[in-house]
């Protein structure tokens, strides 16, 4: 029997211990916010006002006090969406817009890239400024780019400002995708606020469907084959052999992958349980035949987000090819810089937009669909570009980067393959299910959530109660935070 002290100390904030959709908290507080959203649900404001109240509790559990970064956020973009309407003026326009870009971006700067631009003054001018101790609030990325586009839309004239600011706040502080998306658009999320959700049988197999294998992809594939293998390989890469070096990189391009789009079903899969829906995040990018082709797999909301408000903006293919190929390498150089403050993100981003610009100079999409032999290749050739990206991506330092590189040329031993499989036996298994499963055709994807959605209801609880059982069969002694959560 718990104490109200214990009661109150679980209900805090605590750092060494946030608030995730794997963690058994997270549970009981989706089971509080699903009973009271049924109470709710012929009382619109009541519904919106407790599910927002929800939401920043939510980020409160995740990030303490600087949920109310999310709130001025909010408000700095909703009094500037209401501005920008209401002005006739185009230059009064501009200035709310430039106001509401610079809140926004002036948020993100601060908690993301204050101590990269101070160690890049102290390494250009051998300064010795001091770093800054300054924590970074989960999901920053993904709230001020969701609130900052809201904005963008209204300029453009294509969106009317919400008129309620406790909607807008909903909207950007809504839990399942706040910390690490999907980064939705106000044009596809505001109307479901004003309308009564409807949730019918399909909708509850698809949200269990997603649940399960967002579970099972982040808590049993991604956690496990991080945990035991590849975070060892990439702390040290020097001490391992070229082909260890290279599983671990064809792991973490696993990982990364379960990890994120494992995320992103559950996200999307509670979200229809309350009665939103949610755009799809991921769509098989591994199956992609080309690195642009790629990019309409992998993470969407935010190649969207890109592709609309910044590769647009900056002219996109309207100025010349030349103009097009500078657009889609600032595009990229800056979409690596969002991900972290390391130049190890430029680099990631530079190989995509050299990549991405190369396709669009030489055609090689069309290229490619011309024959299934030429499309095998170019999926092969486009899942090792991405590999190599994401050494990068991935490693401590460039130097680290630069380490693995050298031991998958120079130190390979294809001998050591064998001992792999024979000490790293549940890895090895680990790799070739994910891999598996992530070729799965979707026709067989779908039928299984057909048989999901038909089953009857004890059926469903019986499936997600076992698969409850096998996370905690793989669960470690901690809870591991999405990798997404970092940017």
């Amino acid at each position: 029997m718990y104490s109200f002290e214990k009661i109150y100390e679980i209900l805090q904030y605590n750092p060494q211990a946030p608030l995730l959709f794997n963690s058994g908290f997270f549970l009981y507080f989706f089971l509080f916010v699903l009973i009271f959203n049924k109470i709710f649900s012929n009382y619109k404001r009541a519904k919106i006002i407790f599910l927002t109240f929800c939401s920043i509790y939510f980020y409160y559990k995740s990030s303490g006090l600087f949920f109310i970064l999310v709130v001025i956020s909010s408000l700095v973009d909703y009094i500037a969406g209401i501005k920008i309407h209401n002005t006739n003026d185009r230059f009064n326009k501009k200035i709310f817009l430039i106001l509401s870009i610079i809140a926004n971006l002036g948020i993100l700067g601060y908690f993301k890239y204050t101590n990269f631009f101070i160690g890049n003054v102290n390494a250009i001018f051998s300064a010795e400024i001091q770093l800054q101790d300054i924590f970074l609030p989960v999901g920053v990325s993904f709230f001020t780019f969701q609130s900052m586009s809201y904005t963008i839309d209204i300029y453009r004239g294509v969106l009317k400002p919400e008129k309620n600011f406790t909607d807008f706040l909903f909207f950007v502080s809504f839990f399942p995708q706040l910390v690490a998306g999907p980064i939705v658009r106000a044009a596809d999320f505001l109307p479901q606020i004003h309308i009564k959700p409807e949730i019918s049988r399909a909708d509850i197999g698809k949200a269990l469907f997603l649940i399960i294998t967002g579970l099972l992809k982040k808590a049993v594939i991604a956690d496990y084959i991080s945990i035991n293998f590849v975070d060892r390989v990439f702390d040290w890469p020097a001490r391992y052999t070229g082909i260890e070096n290279l599983l671990a990189l064809y792991g973490y391009c696993l990982q990364i992958y379960c990890d994120f789009s494992g995320y992103s079903d559950m996200a999307i899969g509670l979200a229809l349980f309350l009665g939103f829906k949610l755009p799809m995040n991921f769509n098989s990018p591994y199956k992609a035949v080309t690195i642009t082709e790629f990019w309409r797999r992998w993470h969407l909301s935010l190649s969207s987000w890109l592709r609309d408000y910044l590769y647009i903006s900056l002219g996109g293919n309207r100025l010349g090819k030349i103009r097009t190929y500078i657009n889609l390498m600032l595009t990229m150089l800056l979409g690596g810089l969002w991900h972290g403050a390391s130049w190890n993100f430029v680099i990631w981003g530079g190989i995509h937009g050299s990549v991405l610009a190369f396709e669009k100079m030489t055609n090689l999409p069309e290229l490619l669909s011309k024959s299934k032999i030429l499309k095998i290749l170019g999926m092969l050739f486009t899942f090792h570009i991405w590999a190599v990206s994401m050494i990068f991506f991935r490693s401590q330092s460039t130097q680290h980067g630069i380490d693995m590189v050298n031991q998958i040329f120079n130190y390979f031993k294809p001998e050591v393959f064998l001992q792999f499989v024979d000490g790293y036996p549940i890895v090895f298994a680990m790799l070739i299910i994910g891999f598996l499963t992530h070729y799965t055709p979707k026709r067989l994807e779908e039928s299984i959530k057909e048989k999901l959605t038909d089953a009857p209801l004890f059926v469903q609880a019986a499936i997600l109660t076992f698969i409850i059982w096998i996370v905690v069969q793989f669960k470690s002694l901690d809870v591991h935070p999405f990798i997404y959560f970092q940017f």
